[in-house]
């Protein structure tokens, strides 16, 4: 049964993490100094800060050292965190999604025992999937409901030394987490062997060589990275099918990416709320205008469809049997969060600001940095043009390929 009522472990994790963005957050990110030069360097001490409140591990589970928190909790944190910092939210929720499957799901057991401690007692580790490489072109374009034809094949290669361990060529290009990540999950094509492989390495080995991205695009922090020759122990191969895995689940994985979305949305509705109780014009705080209050109003409805959106999508992730017995449709829910999330918010934002009038544009102003995150979200990965016709294909049920043998 669907339900949107919240277990008490929920609104308690909910609400520490709310309290700790108000708190330690907001004060440092949202400073007028930062805003107005568009400082986007990474609090490493907040990230630190709120890996000891168990957010780098949120998703791993409890037996192996960490929260174990379901789909639907993992998006109201990352909206909760992105409410104070699209960036933080961006780097934590990744760290988080990929412990879960690397050391969940994808490890095997002795190479588990290994590098699970390690990981565990550093605040600071954080993890990356090393996937994508130059002149990747993902587009449907042509290709809508016809065969991916045209994406060229994988590049990168491992091959077995003498000893077992692997050595390992490859670049790596838009690595989410590359510039903070202690281990990067990297795609492989391996000699002898059909289908992808995927190694995990770790970043002081050497031969990794990472070239950090100047500007947060998308939010977070990312880079290139180059692997060159670089020695890996034989261990650190991860199972068979861990490619498809670490990607999303065509369109039916986590929808993150769409909380943080809503949380930049639900940050600048709440700045223009409190904004609109404060300024006062023609004897009565402008939110008692109707053109104010209509534009609140417009912007609230839009944050609530795109939270039940997301919450249904995080909710059929944690109850898969739902698509089985046909409660649910066999549609791509987190890609239709995902395309209304992200035209909705950005309305949201730019409708937020325009009850800040002039001031609303003001570099210092933490407006702009909510206009310039949603604008971000709208652009960052695959367009929303393709993602409607993903959804179109999932419409009259054809299965691309890719994602078909992904699936068996």
């Amino acid at each position: 049964m669907y339900n949107l009522r919240l277990s008490p472990e929920q609104l308690e994790i909910r609400d520490t993490v709310r309290e700790f963005v108000t708190r330690e957050v907001k004060p440092v990110l949202l400073k007028a100094d930062r805003l107005d030069v568009a400082d986007r360097r990474l609090p490493m001490h907040l990230l630190e800060e709120a890996s000891r409140l168990g957010l780098r591990t949120l998703a791993l589970s409890e037996d192996n050292g960490g929260i174990g928190a379901d789909a639907l909790t993992s998006c109201i944190v990352a909206e909760e965190l992105a409410a104070g910092d699209a960036d933080i939210a961006a780097v934590l929720t990744e760290t988080s999604r990929l412990a879960h499957l690397i050391f969940d799901r994808a490890l095997p057991q002795a190479e588990r025992d290994r590098l699970l401690p390690k990981f565990l007692a550093d605040d600071g580790a954080h993890l990356a999937f090393a996937d994508r490489e130059a002149d990747t072109d993902t587009r449907l374009g042509v290709n809508y409901h016809r065969p991916d034809v045209t994406a060229p094949s994988l590049a990168a290669t491992a091959v077995q030394a003498g000893n077992g361990d692997w050595v390992i060529t490859a670049t790596k290009t838009g690595v989410a987490n590359a510039p903070v990540a202690r281990a990067f999950a990297v795609t492989v094509k391996i000699a002898g062997r059909a289908g992808e492989g995927v190694l995990l390495v770790a970043a002081d080995a050497p031969g990794v060589i990472v070239a950090p991205h100047a500007k947060a695009w998308p939010h977070g922090t990312s880079g290139d990275v180059t692997f060159a020759d670089c020695r890996v122990p034989a261990g650190n191969l991860l199972a068979d099918g861990s490619a498809a895995l670490l990607r999303d689940a065509g369109g039916h994985g986590v929808p993150l990416a769409q909380a943080i979305n809503l949380g930049i949305g639900r940050a600048a509705y709440e700045a223009a709320i409190g904004y609109a109780k404060l300024r006062v014009q023609g004897g009565r705080p402008i939110a008692e205008h109707q053109a104010i209050g209509t534009k609140l109003a417009n912007i609230a409805i839009k944050l609530e469809v795109a939270r039940a959106t997301i919450w249904q999508a995080a909710w059929a992730c944690d109850h898969p049997e739902a698509y089985a017995d046909r409660s649910l449709t066999d549609l791509p829910l987190q890609t239709i969060a995902q395309v209304f999330t992200r035209e909705a918010m950005l309305e949201a934002a730019k409708d937020a600001a325009e009850v800040f009038g002039a001031m609303g544009v003001m570099r210092d102003m933490p407006m702009q940095k909510y206009v310039h995150d949603a604008r971000v979200c709208l652009h960052g990965s695959d367009s929303n043009r393709d993602a409607r016709l993903r959804i179109a294909e999932a419409l009259l049920g054809y299965r691309r390929p890719a994602l078909a043998a992904a699936a068996e």
